[in-house]
């Protein structure tokens, strides 16, 4: 799990670099694929399911 946490800080931390510097290249796009999946796996991952479930949840009750 050690592991699996100090790789989820080093590739958001990549990703935070590449959203600062700007563009969006497929090497990225890769990097913020690999955070999901190790997102995925850590502690956090039902606290985002939720989080995004209730974001969801909450755009599509808006009426325009």
């Amino acid at each position: 799990m050690a592991l699996s946490i100090s790789t989820v800080v080093l590739l958001g931390v990549i990703v935070f670099i590449f959203i600062r510097k700007g563009g969006m290249r497929i090497p990225h796009a890769i990097v913020c694929a690999l955070l999901g999946f190790y997102l995925a796996s850590t502690s956090i991952a039902p606290s985002i399911h939720s989080s995004g479930k209730s974001v969801a949840n909450l755009l599509s009750n808006l009426n325009f």
